[in-house]
Protein backbone atom coordinates (compact mmCIF):
# COMPACT_ATOMS: atom_id res chain seq x y z
CA UNK A 1 0.00 0.00 0.00
CA UNK A 2 1.52 2.96 -1.23
CA UNK A 3 1.00 6.69 0.83
CA UNK A 4 0.52 10.13 -0.50
CA UNK A 5 3.24 12.33 -1.03
CA UNK A 6 1.69 14.39 1.40
CA UNK A 7 1.58 11.80 4.25
CA UNK A 8 4.94 10.77 3.54
CA UNK A 9 6.32 14.69 3.87
CA UNK A 10 4.31 16.70 5.24
CA UNK A 11 3.61 18.97 2.69
CA UNK A 12 0.06 20.94 2.38
CA UNK A 13 -1.67 23.13 0.09
CA UNK A 14 -1.61 26.44 0.62
CA UNK A 15 -4.07 27.34 -1.03
CA UNK A 16 -6.49 25.34 1.91
CA UNK A 17 -4.86 27.67 4.27
CA UNK A 18 -5.84 31.09 2.65
CA UNK A 19 -9.10 30.03 0.83
CA UNK A 20 -11.16 31.13 3.81
CA UNK A 21 -12.05 33.83 5.43
CA UNK A 22 -9.63 35.84 7.92
CA UNK A 23 -10.53 34.68 11.56
CA UNK A 24 -12.50 37.66 13.43
CA UNK A 25 -10.91 36.44 16.98
CA UNK A 26 -7.20 36.80 15.98
CA UNK A 27 -7.72 39.28 12.78
CA UNK A 28 -5.95 36.31 10.59
CA UNK A 29 -2.56 35.93 12.83
CA UNK A 30 -3.16 32.81 14.34
CA UNK A 31 -2.18 33.91 17.36
CA UNK A 32 -4.57 36.23 20.78
CA UNK A 33 -2.42 38.04 22.76
CA UNK A 34 -3.84 38.55 26.16
CA UNK A 35 -2.18 41.73 28.24
CA UNK A 36 -2.00 41.33 32.14
CA UNK A 37 -0.86 43.08 35.07
CA UNK A 38 0.03 41.86 38.50
CA UNK A 39 1.27 43.16 41.55
CA UNK A 40 3.92 42.01 43.81
CA UNK A 41 4.73 41.47 46.97
CA UNK A 42 6.83 45.05 47.05
CA UNK A 43 3.11 46.51 45.41
CA UNK A 44 4.80 46.99 41.88
CA UNK A 45 2.93 46.32 39.45
CA UNK A 46 4.26 43.90 36.68
CA UNK A 47 2.90 44.15 33.26
CA UNK A 48 3.24 40.51 30.87
CA UNK A 49 1.60 39.75 27.43
CA UNK A 50 0.84 36.20 27.24
CA UNK A 51 0.96 34.79 23.43
CA UNK A 52 -0.78 31.69 22.77
CA UNK A 53 -2.49 29.79 19.69
CA UNK A 54 -6.34 31.47 18.74
CA UNK A 55 -8.70 27.90 19.52
CA UNK A 56 -11.05 29.53 16.84
CA UNK A 57 -8.72 28.85 14.06
CA UNK A 58 -6.01 26.63 15.47
CA UNK A 59 -3.01 28.94 14.52
CA UNK A 60 -3.81 28.91 10.89
CA UNK A 61 -5.39 32.58 10.52
CA UNK A 62 -8.83 31.96 8.94
CA UNK A 63 -11.70 30.23 9.62
CA UNK A 64 -12.74 26.89 8.56
CA UNK A 65 -15.13 26.32 5.41
CA UNK A 66 -17.93 24.93 6.08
Amino acid sequence: MASSTEERTGVFNIHELTGGKRCPDCDGTGQLRIDSQNINENFEVEKQTVITECPGCAGTGHVPKG
